[in-house]
């Protein structure tokens, strides 16, 4: 009975994997209040933090991938190329806010300098880009509910370490 209920689990998680290779994982940085100095940098906050770019796919819910920290203050595209999240989605599409011009990744449309509005097509890719996104940030709130991610006060690679930890164990939640 055991080896089936795990048959079944393992299952299920090569299903996710095969998913999420074909449909897209949202990006999006993540800042972590930090005590170690020596990692974190002054935010925009007056705080000091580290940036952690988390790709999730958007329809398990599930953490893909965790890049490496980097000072808060890093603005959002260099973070996504320098943490090896980039590397980590190799050709995956990736959907993320409009932080990140010029990345190559799929932001929302904004208007043009004295346009009024936007085409039709692209207020309803805009719609759909704001649906994605909302599942995403669901799942930041519930990573963020951990005490850890609140002020982390672990130094050195402690802090990529909890935000892995968190990972797993937001995805064991959602797998169960």
């Amino acid at each position: 009975m055991r080896g089936d209920a795990h048959g079944g689990c393992g299952r299920r998680l090569g299903e996710t994997h095969r998913r999420k290779r074909r449909q897209g994982a949202p990006g999006r940085p993540h800042l972590v209040p930090t005590r170690d100095h020596t990692v974190a940098e002054q935010s925009k906050n007056y705080r000091y933090s580290t940036n952690h770019q988390v790709i999730i796919d958007a329809d398990t819910r599930l953490v893909v991938a965790v890049g490496r920290p980097l000072p808060g203050n890093r603005n959002d595209c260099k973070a996504w190329e320098l943490s090896g999240a980039k590397d980590a989605v190799g050709r995956t599409t990736v959907i993320a806010d409009g932080g990140y011009r010029g990345t190559g990744l799929v932001i929302p449309h904004r208007r043009g300098k004295g346009q009024a509005e936007l085409p039709a097509w692209k207020e309803e890719h805009n719609a759909s880009h704001r649906k994605v996104r909302a599942r995403v940030e669901h799942a930041f709130a519930r990573m963020k509910t951990w005490k850890i991610l609140r002020d982390c006060r672990l130094k050195g690679d402690g802090v990529h370490h909890a935000m892995l930890g968190i990972a797993r164990l937001h995805n064991l939640t959602l797998a169960g």
